[in-house]
């Protein structure tokens, strides 16, 4: 199947849903491999124009919402000054590019260009990763199955479903009965070191949130989530029989709660005219001739999905 090109939004704050899978059998990543993991995408968040909005990392993929930055928001210092926070202080800034292209010749232009690119993000990201863990373990050869795979995603109310869906991974796989129990996800990262670093945003695009101080925002998040979603994870005797006298057709929370592929299998998610404006600036990727038209999530207000390139 030939390689679909990647749609992306260089000229405008965009939000992607990222998901990244190793090609090992099993699940390989242990607890300090996930710790790891985190480590590295908290390091290149430090440098790369992004804001980190959750994460979970499993047995054997990841997820990680991310919003991509232009490079237009960031003044030639202060490249200057990530380029000494990540290889530290003494480190010189290499000479200006070259006019002829040469990317060798690395400056200013060079380093706008590759710390605003999702792609580049997870270049670092994964094979730095890809380092640690065939070191770790004494091995060679590929660690991830195949390129990572990215959704756009709407900012608002799609975007605090999206990272709802995200932060339930553990929770929908059994490992945990409360999402924050989780040490490799953005809730847990944020209850159980109180977002160390600032590294996880709470900048949802919500307007209801705008005037709330960050302890307040998690607190509408975690409440949010928890009446999203957690009713459903746990089954009592009185809920069975509320599913039997149902038939047990599934509810807009049982359909919230179980893994769906839209989060993860849509190319771009969000609202109907969100969906419809992103389809046509990306048409020309597309291999089908007829229209593409958003449908509806069923179980989700106001939030429609458009199919993958490799589904067109």
């Amino acid at each position: 199947m030939p390689r679909f090109a990647r749609m992306v939004n260089p000229e405008e704050k965009t939000v992607y849903h990222v998901m990244t899978r190793t090609a090992l059998d099993g699940f390989p990543f242990k607890g300090v491999e996930k710790d790891e993991f985190v480590n590295i995408v908290k390091r290149f968040s430090q440098i790369y124009f992004t804001d980190i909005l959750g994460f979970s990392i499993m047995g054997n993929h990841a997820h990680i919402l991310i919003r991509m930055i232009p490079d237009k928001h960031f003044s030639n210092t202060e490249i200057k000054k990530r380029y000494a926070r990540f290889y530290g202080d003494d480190a010189v800034f290499p000479v200006e590019d070259d006019p002829d292209g040469d990317e060798n010749v690395k400056g200013i232009l060079y380093y706008r260009q590759k710390w605003s690119s999702l792609s580049k993000y997870m270049q670092e990201v994964k094979q730095t990763f890809s380092r640690y863990y065939n070191k770790r373990h004494h091995r060679r050869g590929t660690l991830w199955g195949e390129r990572f795979k990215s959704v756009i995603v709407e900012e608002g109310n799609t975007l605090i479903n999206c990272l709802a869906y995200i932060d339930l991974n553990p929770v929908r796989a059994g490992i945990v009965e409360k999402p924050e129990d989780y040490r490799w996800n953005s809730i847990g990262y944020h209850l159980q070191t109180k977002n160390r670093d600032d590294f996880l945003c709470l900048d949802f695009g919500l307007k209801e949130f705008n005037v709330m101080n960050s302890k307040e925002r998690f607190r509408r998040y975690r409440k949010f989530l928890y009446e999203k979603a957690a009713k459903g994870n746990e089954i009592q005797e009185k809920t069975l029989n509320k599913e039997r006298k149902r038939e047990f057709k599934l509810s807009k929370i049982n359909r919230f709660t179980h893994r769906t592929r839209y989060f993860t299998d849509s190319g771009i998610i969000g609202t109907k005219e969100f969906v419809s404006q992103n389809y046509h600036r990306f048409k020309h990727l597309f291999q089908s001739k007829n229209e593409k038209i958003p449908m509806q999530i069923k179980g989700l207000v106001d939030v429609y999905s458009l199919k993958r390139l490799s589904e067109a």
